[in-house]
């Protein structure tokens, strides 16, 4: 049970912005480092949903989605409270992610998503990343 009124509560939650998850920002941050890959730019707030990491040169974006709040197929646990509540959440979260892509590709643009627990082991991702500099870079 909420202390708070629901109105009280949206209008808290409405207030709160991400700052990014620093974490899974610093696996493919270090993975891109040691990969050697060059000429990207973090946190491109200039473009359409804020994508992760921007190869501004290839027009290439990169988003790191979180595996609960993006609904990850693999990895998503459902809450066991507010069940109606989370699932037209992360249906949002999902429908914005695909109306983002869909408009930052006719812009022109390259988008790799990622999920987070791909960062585990980022060799696969790394590779998906050197592939599209490549076919971008010939």
């Amino acid at each position: 049970m909420d202390s708070v009124s629901k109105q009280t509560r949206s209008q808290v939650m409405a207030a709160v912005r991400s700052k990014g998850n620093r974490s899974t920002e610093k696996r493919l941050r270090y993975a891109l480092i040691r990969a050697k890959i060059k000429g990207w730019k973090l946190q491109a707030t200039f473009l359409l949903g804020n994508p992760d990491f921007v190869f501004i040169n290839d027009k290439i974006v990169v988003f790191v989605d979180g595996c609960f709040w993006h609904g990850c197929p693999r990895c998503y646990r459902r809450p066991h409270t507010s069940q109606s509540y989370w699932d037209e959440k992360v249906k949002r979260n999902a429908s914005r992610d695909k109306r983002v892509t869909n408009k930052l590709r006719r812009d022109g643009w390259s988008v790799i998503r990622i999920w987070e627990h791909e960062l585990l082991s980022p060799e696969k991702a790394i590779n998906r990343i050197k592939r599209k500099l490549a076919s971008k870079r010939k």
